[in-house]
């Protein structure tokens, strides 16, 4: 009976949902919720990650964070970095959306075209665009010295070497952003921008006063998304300038692999416990930002 019972069960709508989000819930289970639990319980111990004479100290690897000046210099650099990508890319994706929105074959195949190099892996990119940029044997200072243009070193100057890392990410990653948009736009029906019309609204207007609410679900979803990548930054950065020079460039994510898995006594727990501080800085800002965009359509402002 209890076993026709809870066929029966299964059979039913609700019963029926949970056969089918099993799998992705034991996905979610294994794969964040495990490892999240273990990230938490590793921050609470002096341990390595040959997993050897662990020793339980509490909130001491927080405290030592506090007064960590290489973690606060990485936090820094997250945060200039986050500031000015996630503004530069969603913003540049709008410009180039309203642009490629409508479907014409010309414009399908710029879509196309500029979502290139979303499909191409951060690290491979990252590789050319170091060769690219060599000072010694790169295309592009061959280039600008060709032009009579010195005094660029994109990749190995302190002033430069941050720009150039945000560039690239805005180039690699914005088409994204531009799809999402596109079909944000595309859903816009066009009776308002007749009625629009109709009144003498110029292009200015009828951006800020129909466009934009009716896009905000659309940006919101791409400036969240964007800033949670943002503050996770690492693989343009590990590649290209290996977080120099003078750690200009390094990011909270490289600190903890740093600190974690290359620098001697490879300290997991205090690792742990920076990753977690980072945790917490992402799920702040991104419920800030999830509020903001959440007041509505028309509150956009």
């Amino acid at each position: 009976m209890a076993t026709q019972g809870r066929l029966a069960y299964f059979q039913k709508p609700e019963g029926a949902a949970w056969v089918f989000l099993f799998p992705s819930l034991a996905v979610f289970l294994v794969f964040l919720v495990v490892p999240l639990a273990a990230t938490v319980a590793i921050g609470t111990l002096n341990l390595n990650i040959f997993l050897k004479s662990a020793t339980f100290v509490g909130l001491d690897n927080f405290a030592k964070a506090l007064v960590d000046e290489r973690f606060w210099n990485a936090m820094k650099n997250t945060l200039i970095f986050t500031v000015f990508e996630v503004p530069l890319q969603v913003g540049l994706a709008l410009l180039v959306a309203l642009f490629v929105k409508e479907n014409t074959r010309f414009r399908k195949n710029a879509r196309a075209f500029l979502f290139v190099p979303v499909v191409c892996s951060m690290t491979a990119m990252s590789i050319v665009w170091s060769m690219l940029l060599d000072p010694t044997l790169g295309y592009i200072p061959g280039m600008l010295k060709l032009a009579g243009i010195e005094g660029f070193d994109f990749l190995k100057s302190v002033d430069q070497a941050m720009p150039t890392v945000i560039a690239i990410t805005v180039w690699k990653n914005f088409g994204m952003s531009m799809v999402i948009l596109v079909a944000g736009l595309q859903s816009v029906p066009t009776s308002y921008y007749e009625a629009a019309q109709m009144d003498g609204a110029g292009p200015a207007r009828v951006l800020k006063s129909i466009t934009l609410p009716i896009l905000a679900p659309s940006l919101g979803f791409c400036v969240i998304t964007n800033i949670i990548g943002s503050l996770q930054v690492f693989d343009q950065v590990y590649v290209m300038t290996q977080g120099g020079p003078l750690f200009s460039t390094e990011s909270v994510v490289q600190y903890v692999y740093n600190r974690g898995f290359l620098l001697p006594p490879y300290e997991l727990g205090y690792a742990s416990a920076l990753a977690e501080l980072l945790f917490v800085v992402v799920a702040f800002v991104s419920f800030l930002t999830f509020r903001y965009f959440q007041r509505g359509e028309g509150d956009l402002k």
